[in-house]
């Protein structure tokens, strides 16, 4: 409930401090007053449109704040919890703050908060009612609340939705299936490409890694073995090589030896060299026996290399792991195409199913909803008609509609006001006042199933007198031992039905005039009465008929 409401520097506004209480808080005061500025100024509060022509002093910002008592509304809770709200404190504080260049600003609980955000949680906290402000009423969404809050459809349709999410759950997991398997099918010649050749690489794990990491040692090895081989083809291999080259030129000085001195040994000491040689050329064969002659594997695994890469790049993806991962999702999509008639066969199945069993349920909740459709038909005329409408005729229809979160219904309210006139949708059918006291009575009937919020009634009784000005007083009585009601009215009958009386005047200063507000005790409120009904607060008639009339109210004690 609204408890407190501060406005300063808006419009006639200087300054503005008041309380409200639980019960009927009702508002009063003359044409011009200022009572649609404070309306104005809680639907800037609410998230409104901020207008700088409200700035009164450019100098100063315009403020607005309203406290708010939520200990037993959960979804304000919620949303708090949701949007990281500090709930530590109470009441709930929500302001709007705007100044001469523009500039609005929003907190809940000192917490900087966008517009979006204040108008979502307006709606959890006020609802403002005036015959200018009646859409509700003729919106489907509501028309429904109202059927299955009287209906108490709590449990029922929350375990429809149980069985309407599943079917919404096997519906998609088949239509998302049967089109890859159809997107598949139209590729399958690719895919089956791809799979043989990917197949054929028989690509392992890790493998690309393994190779690059070899390439290396690989190239290493391989320079290794032409050095040895070159060293085997000029010591022993080759025609012409070192050995064969000095054994021809030992058989040659052997032939000129007696030509050279006994001491130069020449024969001897090519012997010793030819030995020599002949053990190092043993030794390199002995090397090249221990690394091994296989020159392809460098070759090999640069092809291998290769190959795994250009698989990578045909693919498109990023590296080996996704390769392999790519390799099964192929495996995977022709073992579905292979298993598509069965494995839609049973999807179709299953969503069939769920839908059975949504569909069940949803008949439940339209034989739940005409039967309380029925009711609510029979006591709005009840509660709606006393109100000046005797001729009024109300007809709620609730009609098949695609299965959807909500059910498989359509309800609508179908209202006439006059002889001879067909039952139609509201907005068609009455004036402003009509359509309000319509409204009035749908949320007196709902006022203790909806968790409706704060409701402020702006002079819907505007149009009415006498009897039905009093019906319409205790029924928004009668609403105010559910809910928190404000009601601003010109009529008697419904100002002494307030728990509390609010007056709004002017006031003038030397330099301008400023809209006030006060809280007025009984006494004060005998007097308002009696103003009210002659024009004259001590007017001994008037006051007596204001008597009269707050002896009607139980709460009012002089």
């Amino acid at each position: 409930m609204l408890e407190r409401l501060q406005i300063s520097n808006y419009a006639l506004i200087d300054h503005l401090d008041i309380n409200f209480t639980r019960g009927l808080n009702i508002i009063t005061g003359e044409t011009g007053a200022g009572k649609s500025i404070i309306l104005g100024a809680i639907g800037l509060l609410l998230g409104g449109r901020a207008d700088q022509r409200v700035i009164t002093d450019p100098e100063q910002k315009t403020v607005v704040e309203g406290a708010f008592m939520v200990n037993d509304n959960q979804m304000v809770a919620d949303f708090c919890a949701a949007n990281d709200i500090d709930t530590a404190l109470s009441p709930l504080i929500i302001r709007r703050e705007l100044n001469a260049g523009g500039r609005s600003r929003a907190f809940i609980n000192d917490t900087p908060v966008t517009i979006a955000k204040v108008q979502e949680l307006g709606l959890l906290l006020i609802d403002i009612h005036s015959q200018h402000q009646n859409q509700l009423l003729s919106q489907p969404a509501f028309q429904l609340r109202v059927i299955d809050s009287l209906a108490a459809n709590a449990d029922l349709l929350a375990d429809y939705r149980k069985h309407f999410d599943a079917f919404r759950r096997d519906l998609l997991a088949y239509r998302h299936t049967r089109d890859a398997i159809e997107a598949d099918r139209a590729n399958a010649d690719f895919i089956e490409f791809q799979l043989q050749q990917l197949d054929k690489l028989d690509l392992s794990p890790g493998e690309l890694g393994s190779l690059e990491a070899s390439v290396d040692e690989l190239q290493t090895l391989a320079d290794n073995r032409r050095s040895i081989s070159e060293a085997q083809r000029l010591l022993s291999s080759a025609d012409g090589s070192i050995l064969d080259m000095l054994s021809s030129l030992r058989d040659v000085c052997g032939d000129i030896e007696p030509l050279f001195s006994p001491d130069d040994k020449i024969t001897e000491r090519l012997d010793n060299c030819i030995a020599e040689l002949s053990d190092i050329a043993g030794s390199v064969d002995s090397l090249a026996d221990s690394i091994g002659s296989d020159a392809s594997d460098l070759e090999y695994t640069r092809r291998r290399i290769s190959a795994i890469r250009s698989a990578i790049s045909k693919a498109g993806v990023a590296d080996e792991e996704a390769l392999i991962a790519h390799l099964d999702t192929l495996r995977s999509k022709m073992a579905r195409m292979e298993e598509a008639p069965a494995l839609l066969e049973s999807l179709e199945k299953k969503a069939r199913a769920s839908k059975a069993e949504a569909i069940a349920t949803a008949k439940l909740l339209t034989a739940s909803r005409r039967e309380a459709a029925a009711r609510f038909a029979a006591d709005l005329l009840a509660t709606a008609s006393p109100l000046g409408m005797r001729n009024l005729q109300v007809d709620i229809k609730v009609s098949p509609a695609k299965l959807s979160v909500n059910g498989a219904d359509e309800v609508t309210f179908l209202f006439a006001f006059n002889k001879n006139q067909a039952p139609t949708q509201v907005a068609n059918a009455a004036s402003g006042g009509e359509i309000s006291r319509v409204m009035l009575s749908v949320k007196s009937i709902v006022a203790d199933s909806i968790a409706l919020p704060t409701v402020i009634f702006d002079e819907i009784d505007t149009g009415v007198s006498g009897d039905v000005a009093a019906r319409i007083g205790a029924m928004l009585r009668t609403m105010g031992s559910s809910i928190q009601v404000i009601a601003i009215t010109h009529l008697p009958q419904v100002a002494a039905m307030g728990d509390t009386h609010i007056k709004v005047f002017k006031v003038d200063d030397a330099h301008t005039t400023h809209t006030r507000m006060a809280l007025l005790s009984e006494a004060d409120r005998i007097g308002e009465i009696a103003e009210m009904l002659s024009g004259n607060a001590d007017d001994v008639a008037a006051r007596a008929n204001a008597k009269s009339l707050f002896a009607k109210n139980p709460t009012f004690k002089s």
